[in-house]
């Protein structure tokens, strides 16, 4: 439901995310969207057209046209600034590695608008899957202001819970519109009510929660760690498998995943006692497990598995689920047991290719178990060493049984 024209986001990241989910969302809920990206292609056909498809897969295919967008070349830092400056909302969406990239220019735009007005107030929406993100923003920034900008005071960094799936867009469908985006029907934006320093914008889809922390690990170990669980137990059982759909029809394996994600609920129960209930987590993970095998948004194994050194990172999705268990003395055997098929996660995109990221991965790995475990899961030979030697005896295992890692 569209509404009158309230004002300006300003979005960093003219991605999936970006478009299908936030711009989308603000858009429709009467905003001009002012999309920023480094891809120029993509903004000069945002400018030429005003618009983009978000194809909405489901029982039902939906087109939803996006209007009132137009875009602004990164690279333009002065147009950049400019928009900052008269913008009433903020939002990224570049993914963890393009953070960095881009908060030095985020900067420089806070700073004109404070020159301009010291007492206006911005928020900038944090659409990242990543832990910590308003802690992240706010140190990254503070290098890049001047030491007398009031950052607590002028800035609002909303952490969000991403939890709509987007898969990756063939090459086939992207020559017919480089603008349209798939999605999966889901649109809920659950964000930090707590952290907005203006009023929270009145659109559809807007879920504000006040302990946003749980909300953020619900999602990453949860959403995150059932997805990338079944991915690789999926791609280990059924190594000619493209889609999660396929691999979750499999009854032995969503079992498997199902009581893998039950494991990481009640690490979250323990950790946030009142936020949840099993009750609750148990309702989310059936629907999760449901949403995952909507074949009409034909999610690949790919996309939800690669890019393993992020993945498979200390504060991520499987170790950091293993790391939270192991201060609250919880079991963790089953996360364990996916984050070691993870190690053995060799799938490629419809062109077999993988992420350079992955490549090095392999590298890493080649160099034996412990060197993942200890360079990128952040398990410490002597703190950890009952983790590792469990990891070790499992990639044995998994290892020499990878046609069948479900086997006891």
């Amino acid at each position: 439901m569209k509404n009158n024209k309230t004002g300006k986001l300003v979005l960093f990241g003219a991605g999936k995310i970006g478009r299908s989910f936030i711009g989308q969302l603000f858009s429709r809920g009467g905003y001009e969207v002012v999309f920023v990206d480094v891809n120029k292609i993509i903004i000069d056909e945002l400018n030429r057209r005003k618009a983009y498809n978000v194809v909405i897969k489901g029982e039902k295919e939906e087109f939803l046209k996006i209007e009132n967008v137009r875009g602004v070349y990164a690279g333009d830092e002065q147009k950049v600034v400019s928009e900052i400056v008269s913008a009433e909302i903020i939002a990224v969406s570049v993914g963890q590695n393009g953070l960095s990239e881009i908060i030095p220019l985020i900067a420089k735009g806070l700073f004109a608008r404070f020159s301009l007005d010291k007492n206006i107030a911005i928020d900038i929406i944090l659409a990242e899957n990543l832990r910590n993100a308003a802690e992240y923003m706010s140190e990254t920034l503070r290098i890049h202001l001047p030491q007398e900008y009031p950052l607590e005071e002028r800035v609002g960094l909303v952490e969000t819970s991403i939890g709509k799936m987007v898969p990756i867009i063939s090459k086939k469908d992207m020559e017919t519109d480089i603008l349209q985006v798939f999605a999966e029907p889901y649109n809920t934006l659950i964000l930090d009510k707590l952290a907005f320093k203006n009023p929270i914008p009145k659109i559809e889809g807007l879920a504000p929660k006040e302990n946003m922390k749980a909300w953020v690990d619900r999602k990453l170990f949860i959403h995150n760690l059932g997805h990338a669980t079944a991915a690789y137990l999926g791609y280990l059982t059924h190594p000619e498998s493209s889609f999660l759909y396929e691999v979750l029809s499999d009854s032995q394996l969503k079992d498997e995943v199902r009581k893998t994600m039950l494991q990481a609920a009640h690490i979250l129960l323990l950790k946030y006692p009142g936020e949840f209930t099993i009750e609750s987590l148990t309702i989310h993970i059936d629907d999760l497990l449901e949403r995952f095998q909507n074949k009409a948004l034909g999610d690949t194994l790919f996309r939800v598995g690669c890019d393993l050194q992020r993945k498979l990172g200390a504060e991520d999705r499987l170790a950091g689920a293993i790391h939270l268990a192991r201060e609250l003395n919880l079991s963790y055997h089953l996360i364990l047991k996916a984050l070691i098929c993870g190690c053995h996660f060799r799938a490629t995109d419809e062109l077999g290719y993988r992420l350079p990221s992955d490549n090095e991965f392999m590298e890493i790995y080649s160099r034996g178990i412990e060197a993942v475990l200890t360079s990128i899961c952040g398990f410490n030979k002597i703190i950890h060493k009952e983790i590792i030697a469990d990891a070790i005896v499992l990639n044995n295992f998994i290892g020499f049984n990878s046609y069948n890692p479900l086997s006891d």
